[in-house]
């Protein structure tokens, strides 16, 4: 055999035995990968509720207690009516995540899927019992600039939006948009309450996470109004046994 036949041979093997190698890798990793994300996915819907003070690392173990003992997961139909059993599988069933004290719903949170600049925007928005004010905001996924449409994950941006209103005093939904700049600089009085501070040179972002925002919480309007109605004692009796 040539020189250069062995070569080629070596690198053949070589190239097997290393795709080989990186398969089974993949594959005893994938758990723990799997698990990764399901812990902060908790997180961020824990952070997003207010149940996690920002900045402050929590444990593995801490995020779970508090996720089993605080947040509980429902899938509702486009009408706001909690899927059960088999029904749970309907492709227009919506996930929904309660917030519980003592037994009682304190808000809810409804995940938020948006374009962005550069790549998808995935966040959470919790908003209250009363089915109108934001609790918190959490983004758990995105691809904006750093710097510029990245802030969305920073601290600031998120307090932004703790008492906002995603409908008027009447009830009519509006959703919550991202102004350009400061809300006090550029938005009439009486629309400043579905608003928050925009970022600096990051317009397009705000944009599209404003449209995509507005589009995912028009989905869970029916849950909304059943808040803002006063309804929830009736739809309590509807829930499910709590997880044990």
């Amino acid at each position: 055999m040539s020189g250069s036949a062995k070569s080629l041979l070596f690198t053949a093997v070589l190239c097997v035995v290393c795709s080989l190698l990186l398969t089974a890798a993949s594959s005893g990793l994938r758990p723990y990968q799997e698990r990764n994300i399901l812990i902060d996915r908790h997180r961020n819907v824990l952070l997003a509720a207010g149940l996690i003070e920002p900045g402050r690392k929590v444990g593995e173990a801490e995020v779970e207690a508090l996720y089993a003992g605080r947040i509980r997961e429902l899938r509702v139909d486009p009408e706001g009516r909690i899927l059960e059993g088999a029904e749970r599988a309907r492709p227009d069933g919506l996930p929904l995540y309660l917030i519980q004290e003592e037994g009682e719903v304190r808000g809810y949170i409804v995940p938020i899927d948006s374009r962005g600049l550069w790549g998808p925007i995935q966040a959470y928005l919790a908003i209250d019992r009363d089915g109108q004010t934001v609790k918190g905001f959490a983004v758990t996924r995105h691809a904006e600039t750093p710097g510029l449409g990245g802030e969305i994950e920073k601290e600031w941006f998120r307090r932004n939006w703790v008492g906002k209103k995603i409908a008027t005093r009447e009830g009519t939904f509006v959703s919550v948009a991202i102004a350009k700049g400061k809300v006090e600089e550029g938005v009439p009085e009486s629309k400043r309450p579905h608003y928050v501070d925009g970022i600096s040179g990051a317009t397009m972002t705000g944009r599209f996470l404003t449209a995509g925002i507005r589009d995912s919480l028009s989905r869970y309007e029916p849950v909304s109004i059943r808040f803002r109605r006063n309804q929830i004692a009736e739809w309590e009796k509807t829930l499910p046994p709590a997880r044990p």
